[in-house]
């Protein structure tokens, strides 16, 4: 028989009624509930409160907004704050009840201004070094790469600081003494010559970036580890900073937060510079990273109708410290930069004017100049290290993991900055990259399928350390097969795989 819907009439009172019943076992919020703990932003924020006054909310539960804001990428606090009442998963996961009071949306920035980025930092590392323990991290190859966050400020905002127009606004005394704390407060940025004189009305923190049409814009710098894809650290700066100085940074940051020092870094040509060379060199890095000089001068001849002759094609003679030409003659001593700590070599202007071969080797009506590193012989070492066949490898899959993770943070918002400034900045990608994490950690699964995944990796290591007739690129097919099969056999959801 057809039932008939009856009337609706709400209940004042509801007995038998548990939160704890209606969200579903498997939720990824309960699993996030067992593995992760917010507690600790109580004491590592309690000098931010005093003894007196109205009793705040916890920091705990302003922790877990947060993390909801980013988990669910909601649009807004404001949307955040209203629909909470309404998600039964949420008030069980921030510890509130039905007949809870739901605090307003002011609560987060204020909260926010009140902490900085210091505690969102502290859960970052927390969740890293519990990926740690639970061994999903190796940390002794790790990769790098970064990726723009556009502003949340118009373009329309940006005015130049050169400008009558702007000089005689009331506003500009404002503008430059908060564009003289920023370069003093971020002395170790080098600011591209464009913003030093283009500046947001809005954010002036972000930096104006690109070729043609510039956008304002933060950079986001991440170190990922091989194994597990785990975020092993992460910084924020403006748009106009080059990644190819924050290497040693990273590096060091990595080994804080793992406890782990990395034996292998892999990164793009931009990376690829003689000062990161060399601080490889000294501890004893493996840089798996394609020099960014070549790279240029590669560029630079395609471009070029009439090739002129690379530094390559000039041998050094180390006995009377003088580079012999395609021509024959000598460049001799020339100048020395205590700057960037090299030496020009040049030719006589005679010798060039009276060389066959000028017009293929420059352009300049004074002769061709060499330029040599006081350790040009460790940066020539490690060129050469960074062309080889394992090397190259790395740099192919350094493309897809670093692109994979930041393809994975963009459905958690992370390319468009949600507030204002370097720091709030800072607290969204720190977060970004705590949800990022901790996903891996929830698909961690048993103990025994991890080992029955490790020992069949260490299989396939084992086979192919023998020193067989194996042509390198059958090699390497190989060991990438076995090791796909492995990762696909840890992360299964059933099924068991025995191993002979």
């Amino acid at each position: 028989m057809m039932g008939l819907e009856e009337p609706n009439q709400a209940k004042l009172f509801y007995t038998d009624f548990h939160l704890e019943s209606r969200v579903r076992e498997n939720h990824p919020l309960r699993k996030i509930a067992k593995i992760i703990d917010f507690s600790f932003a109580s004491d590592a924020v309690a000098d931010c409160y005093g003894k007196n006054g109205n009793v705040s909310i916890p920091p705990t539960v302003i922790l877990k907004l947060m993390f909801l804001l980013v988990f669910y990428n909601v649009r807004s606090e404001r949307e955040l704050m209203s629909t909470l009442p309404e998600r039964l998963d949420w008030l069980w996961f921030i510890g509130f009840d039905l007949d809870s009071s739901i605090p307003g949306h002011s609560v987060l920035s204020k909260a926010r201004a009140r902490w900085g980025s210091g505690l969102f930092k502290l859960f970052f590392e927390r969740i890293v070094f519990q990926c740690v323990e639970a061994r999903l991290v190796d940390g002794k190859k790790i990769f790098m790469d970064a990726s723009f966050i556009d502003a949340n400020a118009s373009n329309n905002s940006v005015i130049d600081m050169k400008s009558l127009k702007t000089q005689i606004s009331e506003r500009y005394k404002e503008l430059e003494s908060r564009l003289n704390e920023l370069q003093e407060k971020e002395s170790d940025r080098q600011y591209r010559e464009m913003n030093n004189r283009y500046v947001s009305t809005t954010d002036p923190e972000a930096g104006i970036f690109g070729k043609g049409k510039s956008n304002l814009c933060y950079k986001t710098h991440r170190v990922v580890e091989e194994r597990s894809e785990i975020i092993t650290d992460v910084e924020i700066t403006a748009g106009d900073v080059d990644e190819g100085q924050r290497l040693e940074l990273l590096w060091k940051a990595h080994k804080k937060n793992t406890e782990i020092e990395a034996q292998t870094v892999v990164a793009d040509s931009k990376y690829g510079t003689i000062k990161n060379y060399l601080f490889c060199a000294e501890n004893n890095i493996q840089a798996h990273i394609p020099d960014l000089k070549t790279k240029g001068a590669k560029k630079k001849e395609k471009k070029a109708k009439n090739k002129i002759f690379p530094d390559t094609l000039f041998k050094y003679d180390i006995v009377t410290d003088t580079y012999i030409c395609p021509g024959n003659n000598r460049l001799k001593r020339k100048s020395y930069h205590a700057s960037r700590a090299s030496v020009d070599y040049a030719a006589a202007k005679k010798d060039c004017a009276s060389c066959d071969l000028r017009n293929q080797c420059t352009r300049n009506k004074d002769g061709r100049t060499i330029k040599r590193h006081l350790q040009q012989d460790t940066v020539n070492i490690m060129r050469e290290k960074s062309q080889a066949y394992k090397s190259k490898q790395d740099i192919r899959k350094r493309q897809h993991l670093m692109e994979r993770s930041f393809a994975k943070a963009t459905r958690y918002g992370f390319d468009r900055a949600r507030w204002r400034g370097l720091e709030r900045v800072s607290i969204q990608e720190f977060l970004t990259c705590c949800v990022q994490n901790i996903q891996a950690l929830i698909k961690q699964e048993s103990p025994l399928k991890q080992a029955a995944a490790m020992a069949l990796k260490q299989e396939s290591y084992e086979i192919l350390s023998y020193k067989h007739a194996m042509p390198n690129q059958i090699k390497s097919f190989f060991k990438n097969s076995l090791e796909f099969f492995a990762n696909r056999f840890r992360y299964a959801n059933s099924g068991l795989l025995l191993l002979s």
